[in-house]
């Protein structure tokens, strides 16, 4: 039995083949750094963010925000813990005094917290775009953390955000796409990250 690579470079090399999203075009788009830059390439609103291995830049960075800032892992791998099970690192609220110099070891990524209203989970497959708007009965910021929490209702999404979105799946050749956003009170909406495999 062909282990991930071997069995996705199989599937990946099928010719004439129909994928909802090709395999190397999902590879492509996992990378949070390139998803922010293709999002405000294609004018989608992002919080500000900063990709450091510094911890005074981190520091500093965080301190800077004004509504606070957020960590959030590079990349969702498995953590284990002592027991050797599979921990999940949600984002969470830093404080700039608890950056210590362990942030020197790997790049860690910052974002300036969003005060949102509530969150978006936007689905897009091909054309069709559904947005979703969560709401949480508690205070985590991470609506993952607790599904019992979570309420839903479909919203209506502005124009501009479609055509973002629209734009970009053409950059990264994606037919599907898990986008999550946070919506202000005065219905500003901040694009998160897009999961091209989704959830």
């Amino acid at each position: 039995m062909p282990g991930p690579r071997g069995m996705g470079g199989v599937l990946a090399a099928l010719p004439r083949c129909f994928y909802l999203n090709h395999p190397q075009r999902n590879r492509t788009a996992e990378y949070k750094p390139s998803q922010l830059a293709v999002a405000n390439q294609v004018d989608l609103s992002t919080p500000a963010t900063l990709i450091t291995t510094d911890p005074q830049a981190a520091r500093e960075f965080c301190a800077a925000q004004r509504d606070g800032a957020n960590y959030k892992p590079l990349w969702t791998s498995p953590h284990p813990d002592a027991e050797g099970r599979a921990r999940t690192v949600w984002v969470s609220v830093v404080d700039p005094d608890d950056i210590t110099d362990a942030v020197s070891v790997c790049p860690h990524l910052f974002q300036a917290k969003v005060p949102k209203e509530f969150d978006v989970r936007l689905t897009a497959v091909g054309d069709k775009l559904f947005a979703v708007r969560i709401d949480i009965d508690g205070s985590h910021l991470d609506w993952r953390k607790d599904y019992s929490q979570l309420r839903y209702a479909a919203v209506p999404m502005p124009a501009d955000v479609a055509g973002g979105i629209r734009a970009y799946l053409r950059e990264f050749g994606l037919r599907y796409g898990a986008f999550d956003f946070a919506v202000t009170r005065r219905g500003h909406w901040t694009f998160l990250e897009c999961n091209p495999n989704g959830q």
